[in-house]
C-alpha cells in the first residue's frame, strides 16, 4: 500500500482562505500564502487550492495568488475553481500547479476533459465531484455543479465512472451534506468510486476527528485525505493526523 497523502485544502474567496458549512456561511480563515507555507513546513504531502466562487462569478481563477503560494511551498499543489479550458490548465501549470482539478466544466464539457488528458496526461487531471443525497439516483448521490449550487440529476458514481473511462488520474468527491459538519467523510460513495473506478480517490468533506481520517482509508478506500476546518482552526496538525494513522497501521510519510 502506498503512503496515504494528507492534503490541507485552501478554499479561496476574494483572495482569502475561507471555510463554511454545507458550502455556505463562509468565514475568514487565513491568508493563503501564510497558510500554505505553514502547511508545507508542517508535513503536508500536498495542498489543494480551490477558488470556490470563480465558476459562479464567471471569471478566471486567481492565478496570481497561486503563483505567490507556489513560491513559498515545496509540495505539490492542486488548483481548482473556474477551470474550463485547456488554456486554463496550461496557465495553472505555468503558475505552479502540479495537478488541476476540474468540476463544473467536466460535467458540461467532457470533450474538454478528453483533450486535457491527451495534452497534459492523466496524472495532471483531477475530477472534483460535489454531490448531495438523492434517493432517486442509483448510488443515492447526485452531482452538483457551480460550486455546489446547481443540481444536475446526474448520478455521482456514474459520473465518476465516465470520467475514469476518459482517462483522468484522480477523483475528488465532496459531500455537500458533510461539508464543514465534522461528522466524517461520506464513506459509502468514497469507497464505491475507489472500488468501481480503480482510481486514487481523495476523501473530502466532513472530517472532524482523528478517527475520521483513519475511516477514510480503512472504510472509504481513499488514497488521500483532504481536510480544511480541523487544520485551519487548529484542531489538529498534519503531523498529529499522520501519527494517528501510523499508529493505526496506515502507511504515511512522516
Amino acid at each position: 500500500m502506498k503512503p496515504v497523502r494528507i492534503v490541507p485544502c485552501l478554499d479561496m474567496k476574494d483572495g482569502r482562505v475561507v471555510k463554511g458549512v454545507h458550502f455556505v456561511d463562509l468565514v475568514d480563515a487565513a491568508d493563503p500564502v501564510q497558510a500554505a507555507k505553514a502547511y508545507s513546513e508542517g508535513g503536508a504531502d500536498e495542498i489543494a487550492f480551490l477558488d470556490i466562487t470563480a465558476t459562479v462569478e464567471k471569471r478566471k481563477t486567481i492565478f496570481d495568488v497561486l503563483e505567490k503560494v507556489a513560491a513559498v511551498v515545496d509540495v505539490p499543489l492542486t488548483l481548482g475553481g473556474g477551470v474550463k479550458s485547456c488554456e486554463d490548465i496550461e496557465q495553472a501549470k505555468a503558475s505552479g500547479a502540479t495537478y488541476v482539478s476540474i468540476s463544473s466544466a467536466a460535467y458540461r464539457d467532457p470533450d474538454m476533459v478528453k483533450e486535457a488528458v491527451a495534452r497534459f496526461g492523466s496524472g495532471t487531471i483531477v475530477i472534483a465531484i460535489d454531490f448531495d443525497l438523492n434517493v432517486s439516483c442509483p448510488s443515492g448521490r447526485e452531482v452538483y455543479i457551480d460550486g455546489g449550487r446547481t443540481p444536475t440529476g446526474k448520478d455521482a458514481l456514474a459520473f465518476a465512472k465516465e470520467m475514469a473511462d476518459i482517462g483522468v488520474g484522480q477523483i475528488l468527491p465532496t459531500s455537500r451534506q458533510k461539508d464543514g459538519a465534522q461528522t466524517g467523510y461520506d464513506l459509502e460513495l468514497t469507497r464505491a468510486i475507489a472500488d468501481t473506478t480503480g482510481l486514487p480517490v481523495i476523501a473530502s468533506g466532513g472530517v472532524g476527528t482523528l478517527e475520521h481520517f483513519y475511516e477514510g482509508v480503512a472504510e472509504g478506500h481513499a488514497q488521500a485525505l483532504l481536510a480544511a476546518s480541523v487544520f485551519h482552526f487548529g484542531t489538529f496538525t498534519v503531523r498529529q493526523v499522520k501519527e494517528h494513522l501510523r499508529n493505526r497501521g496506515i502507511p504515511v510519510n512522516l
